[in-house]
């Protein structure tokens, strides 16, 4: 089995930190729907202007709100106004990774929306694998 990236949410702004929740991450499930997130999976959180790397769980926030919310330990990691990574992960086998679509969203400042794509893995006839990142959902819907 092998560790692959299932669904990222590459430069979402933090809109707030509460150290004093019980922990976790709070996201728009409008966003995290479109990237294929659920609630209580584990992600890890990469932090891009300090370089943190956290796990911890996704939890849902208000619909339509583009919130990002740093909860518990997780708040020490981040302050409001820096963009991080947030990647969820699956274990498949080898042979299952070119079925896979991952999505991965890019955001705006404001945490609208500014890309969606898909990364795209493959297997040669030679049993070589290739990558590529396309634009739009998997199976040419965007």
């Amino acid at each position: 089995m092998r560790k692959v990236v299932a669904a990222k949410l590459h430069g979402i702004t933090v809109t707030d930190a509460d150290l004093n929740y019980h922990g976790s991450i709070t996201l728009d499930p409008d966003h995290c729907n479109d990237a294929g997130i659920l609630p209580l999976e584990f992600v890890e959180i990469w932090n891009r202007a300090s370089g943190a790397r956290i796990s911890t769980y996704v939890i849902y926030g208000e619909k339509g709100s583009r919130c990002c919310v740093l909860n518990g330990a997780a708040a020490r990691t981040c302050q409001v106004g820096d963009e991080i990574i947030v990647c969820s992960s699956v274990y498949v086998e080898k042979h299952k990774i070119a079925e896979m679509k991952p999505r991965l969203l890019t955001f705006n400042r404001d945490n609208s929306i500014r890309e969606r794509m898909f990364y795209d893995a493959g297997v040669r006839d030679d049993g070589t694998m290739t990558f590529a990142v396309r634009e739009g959902p998997p199976g040419g819907n965007g």
